[in-house]
């Protein structure tokens, strides 16, 4: 898939919003992805999935046992990619504020992992996820997002893959652009009423 191909995925969706927002991070942004919404059709997730599958290299998804992912906004998207790599999806959550395997699942020592995002910003939920992943035995060879739009300061140990590199600026509240103050802020996703 071509960059603009993937674009008019996120627009059909209404998952690429235009406005003033209220990241989880508390910074400010003109844009926002919805990386929900882009997935409520599964096959318009399964398309993304085995688009950014193709980018992996062959040798290392040969490798690939499995596909974690944090709960909950991964949950979706690392499915959509096990099944994409024809190998098991996980998934770990926070609990108790940390990440964890939980519900039965388990991984060998030493399986050879996939940890697949919807999207990264800072990676720093990411790196907390591969951490988890190899703390319950697992061995993350690789990362994956749909959305990198980190502007390229997310780094990872392993080689990391994204569908999309998106670079959006954000804001503090107090250094909004005029255009950005103008416009009333509003906090979308998961986290929206946090």
């Amino acid at each position: 898939m071509t960059r603009d191909e993937i674009l008019e995925e996120f627009r059909a969706a209404d998952a690429l919003l235009e406005g003033h927002f209220i990241l989880s991070s508390g910074l400010r942004s003109s844009r926002y992805l919805q990386c929900a919404r882009v997935l409520m059709d599964p096959k318009r997730g399964s398309r993304l999935a085995e688009a950014l599958a193709a980018r992996i290299p062959a040798d290392l998804r040969a490798q690939i046992t499995a596909v974690v992912s944090p709960a909950m906004g991964g949950v979706i998207a690392g499915h959509e990619m096990a099944r994409a790599l024809g190998v098991e999806a996980m998934f770990v959550e926070r609990p108790t504020g940390t990440f964890e395997l939980r519900r039965g699942f388990r991984l060998a020592a030493g399986q050879k992992v996939l940890m697949m995002e919807d999207v990264v910003t800072t990676g720093l939920s990411s790196r907390e996820a591969i951490r988890a992943i190899e703390e319950a035995g697992g061995q993350v060879i690789a990362m994956a997002s749909l959305v990198d739009r980190s502007g390229g300061n997310a780094v990872f140990e392993v080689p990391f893959f994204s569908l999309l590199q998106l670079d959006v600026p954000t804001y503090e509240p107090d250094a909004l652009p005029p255009e950005l103050a103008a416009i009333p802020a509003i906090k979308p996703g998961s986290r929206a009423s946090a």
